[in-house]
């Protein structure tokens, strides 16, 4: 088998394609979650702590001559950053244990005996009849 053929064989894999299309969800999940963060919450948030926008707070170590070089420690994109890995971890974990929760339930849940035992049951059932 030559190592086209080989690649190919590998590549069309069921479980290669279900990541590719997880990796793709993912990266819209992602996006969805960044607008949500960024445009919907992070607002409430800055409402809440007075209005302050910690995206514009920063150490300057060094000012920019002529608009060139300057350095600064931006902390106040870090501490948004931060803010927004933690709404995401929660969101992640609060849908994760609605899955779990949701797949106990169905684990939980009665399984129907199969049919040729259903029908074993009526004939033991009519035969007790007689």
């Amino acid at each position: 088998m030559g190592m086209i053929s080989e690649f190919k064989e590998f590549a069309m894999k069921g479980s290669m394609l279900d990541m590719a299309v997880g990796i793709i969800m993912g990266g819209a999940f992602g996006t969805v979650i960044k607008s949500l963060i960024e445009d919907v919450i992070m607002p409430v948030v800055g409402h809440f702590s007075g209005g302050v926008d910690f995206s514009d707070k920063k150490i300057v170590l060094s000012e920019a001559v002529d608009g060139v070089g300057g350095a600064a420690i931006s902390y106040g994109s870090f501490i948004n950053a931060i803010i927004a890995f933690a709404i995401l971890a929660w969101v992640l974990f609060m849908i994760i244990k609605g899955m779990n929760k949701a797949k106990k339930a169905e684990e939980e849940a009665p399984a129907a005996p199969p049919a040729n035992e259903v029908l074993l049951a009526e004939i033991r059932d009519l035969l007790a009849k007689r």
